[in-house]
């Protein structure tokens, strides 16, 4: 057990991990072995996934962000002395994997009932090298097991705790907008060239719940998405800057993007749609929705007005919206696709009703609210069911 203590201590690449909790408690115990610190450690492991060091090895080796996994994301092979560092730490790390509750308590005199933790089969070498060679996908660091996120009020990035779970296939409709996203994702998630996205139209149509669909059918393949509010617009260029060298995929997700004349984050996001400098990521895209086609709010007053250059003032207003590549619209649904959206969410949560008082009922809930959406359709089944 000394000997496996030396070797923790010994780390280099996986350094960090001597900070992680469980691993710390596990070196005070190895440091002076006794029965409150092997308690001390298997609280912390209880806490952390239940008591099993195998899955919890496995977990922290695939969260490490480190100098091996960093190099490979920038697309270069790490020298073979980091490699030969690399499989020793491992093999160190698989002895931390297979300890068991016997193994750990042989430095003690006590021979009473001590907490078990349980041991799980686990090849740490094959399923790091396998994750390292497949980067672009696995990801690591915070993106390892996250697949959406939100910039905080430092300009952090943070993972979202419960993420929307939405699926491809709990969407009704609009196919060929759909289409249209997920090949361009594709697009970019293949290296290829990728527009930045621009989606319009009524409230309730889908548009957010379509990005957050695409994200969850194509996160294992490399994607993420990250949140951004537009107040934030001007951490863009910084943002892109720490995801240049990740080995990932992103989108930056504007919801419901508008702004007023003379406003300060309008200018910030038109130099990125630009293209600037900090902006040539190419594995970054933004996808913004706004209810509106021209993203400004405008006066006719300001159209009317006795500007000299009107229409240079105007065209400068509707001109963001036209530096998307790709702009989508949905479009408010008619009676017959509003119905349909209906009669797929009935079938799918077991509402059995007449297809003729279905339709009627929908009809009335829409009229009362004077729209259709997808998202009435929605709240109109969920009434049903709870009645």
């Amino acid at each position: 057990m000394e000997e496996l203590k030396n070797r923790l201590e010994a780390l280099c690449i996986f350094r960090s991990l001597l900070k992680d909790p469980i691993i710390s408690a596990l070196l005070n115990y190895l440091e002076s072995p006794a029965t409150s610190a092997y308690a001390e450690f298997a609280a912390a492991l209880y806490n952390a996934n239940g008591g099993n060091i195998s899955e919890y090895v496995r977990s922290i080796c695939e969260d490490s962000e480190n100098v091996y996994v960093r190099t490979l994301g920038r697309g270069e092979q790490p020298q073979e002395h980091l490699r030969r560092a690399l499989l020793q730490e491992l093999e160190t790390l698989q002895e931390v994997a297979e300890l068991t509750c016997e193994k750990l308590r042989e430095p003690l005199e006590y021979k009473g009932y001590l907490p078990e933790i349980a041991v799980s089969k686990l090849d740490l070498c094959e399923m790091y090298l396998h994750r390292a060679e497949n980067i672009g996908k696995y990801g690591y660091g915070i993106y390892a097991k996250n697949r959406m996120f939100y910039v905080d009020e430092q300009n952090g990035i943070v993972p979202v705790r419960n993420p929307d779970s939405t699926q491809l296939g709990d969407l009704i409709d609009y196919e060929r907008e759909r289409q249209i996203i997920i090949d361009n994702t594709k697009a970019l998630l293949d290296g290829k060239p990728a527009a930045n996205i621009l989606l319009t139209g009524d409230a309730g149509t889908g548009k957010s719940s379509t990005v957050k669909a695409v994200t969850n059918a194509l996160w294992k393949e490399g994607l993420r998405i990250i949140e951004i509010r537009k107040d934030q617009l001007r951490a863009i260029p910084k943002i892109l800057d720490e995801l240049s060298e990740n080995p990932l995929k992103f989108v930056l997700f504007i919801d419901d993007l508008s702004f007023i004349k003379d406003d300060d984050s309008f200018n910030a996001l038109k130099a990125v749609l630009e293209g600037s400098v900090t902006a040539k990521s190419g594995n970054v895209v933004i996808y913004a929705t706004s209810n509106r086609r021209h993203i400004i709010k405008e006066k006719f007053s300001e159209r009317e007005g006795d500007d000299i250059h009107r229409n240079d003032t105007v065209q400068e207003l509707v001109s963001l919206s036209e530096r998307f590549g790709i702009h989508i619209t949905f479009s408010k649904p008619d009676k017959k696709t509003f119905l349909h959206i209906v009669h797929h969410l009935a079938q799918e949560n077991g509402i059995d009703m007449p297809e003729s008082e279905l339709d009627l009922l929908a009809e009335r809930f829409a009229l009362e609210r004077g729209s259709r959406s997808a998202r009435l359709a929605r709240q109109f089944i969920d009434g049903l069911l709870s009645r």
